[in-house]
């Protein structure tokens, strides 16, 4: 029986683990009764010689080559989470196949930014401080209520959490724009969607969801002017990483346009500075990060995600979620 080990730091394993996964891994693999932390690799490497697959989540160790090394028969680490820019490339260099189950994370994003997007259509969001008061009732006009019929939806990227988004909202009546400059024009097609400028995303989405990967050549992409051009009473909504936008620049445009909403789960810093106005403008709602797998249930997916995958592996059966160095190019 292959030998497996949870690894991470103090108690990250049990939430994402939890509701019998941890026995399901026992039960699949030779389990090391103890799990993996950077004292552990040191003080008892000569016990984990012979493990073959890692386990990890949230809190995952990241391990330097002479670590990895103390690991000589460790074939593939199974992470259940999102991102694993943090410590793959080590292990890939290495020759250990990284999986992650950035998949599962995306469900929720996806779900979580239908819901949004839907609301936002309705003018949902300011027609609840409109509410508040009977002055402010008056301005609530047809203009701001889109409605879902035959709206532009503008998203910002599709890798996985764009497509899901697209899948998801082919049930309804929209018109879909994508920017993506890796979408080729095949893809484009297959999804049902129109490939388009950065800029014609903003001028021309209703809704302007972002789902763009965090990287050097995405940092502070969207600029005041990208705002600026948005049609009256639309939608921004980033669901993807603060980084990626020029949040002083969209704070003005915001403050001069108060026809426009931001709904933020996202910002850099994380959470905003004390003193933000992000914190007090009207047309600006704030989630913290939530969009991603949370609670007792969500993360259990990426958990689930990730043993099926092991198996597959094992059983020498077609893999989903295997990380190349080249899609860490991209990926978030």
């Amino acid at each position: 029986m292959i030998k497996a080990a949870f690894i991470a730091t103090s108690g990250q394993i049990h939430p994402v683990y939890n509701g019998g996964r941890k026995e399901k891994v026992s039960l699949e693999f030779d389990l090391f009764p103890d799990v993996i932390t950077s004292t552990t690799l040191e003080e008892r490497h000569s016990e984990l010689k012979d493990i073959e697959y890692l386990f990890s989540t949230w809190g995952m160790i990241s391990l330097n080559k002479e670590q990895i090394a103390l690991l000589p028969s460790l074939k593939a680490v199974f992470y259940s989470a999102g991102s694993v820019q943090g410590f793959a490339r080590p292990f890939l260099e290495a020759g250990v196949k990284v999986f992650s189950a950035w998949a599962a994370n995306a469900i929720p994003v996806a779900e979580y930014t239908v819901a949004q997007i839907l609301l936002a259509n309705k003018g949902f969001f300011r027609a609840t401080h409109c509410i508040k008061s009977k002055q402010d009732r008056n301005k609530l006009d047809s203009k701001s209520l889109h409605g879902n019929y035959e709206t532009t939806i503008a998203l910002l990227g599709a890798g996985m959490i764009g497509r899901a988004v697209i899948e998801r909202l082919k049930s309804y009546d929209l018109n879909i724009i994508v920017f993506d400059p890796f979408l080729s024009d095949t893809d484009a097609a297959d999804l049902g969607v129109e490939k388009v400028s950065l800029e014609d995303a903003f001028k021309r989405g209703l809704v302007v969801s972002n789902h763009l990967a965090n990287l050097p050549e995405t940092k502070a992409m969207l600029k005041g002017p990208h705002f600026e051009i948005m049609p009256e009473y639309s939608t921004f909504i980033n669901t993807g990483r603060g980084a990626t936008l020029d949040e002083k620049a969209m704070i003005n445009v915001l403050q001069s346009r108060p026809d426009l909403t931001a709904l933020l789960d996202v910002t850099c810093p994380e959470p905003p500075e004390e003193g933000s106005p992000l914190y007090t403008l009207k047309n600006v709602i704030l989630t913290p990060h939530i969009a991603g797998s949370k609670g007792d249930q969500e993360v259990l997916r990426m958990a689930d995600f990730m043993i099926e995958e092991a198996i597959s592996l094992r059983e020498g059966n077609a893999l989903k979620y295997e990380v190349t160095e080249k899609m860490l190019k991209t990926m978030a």
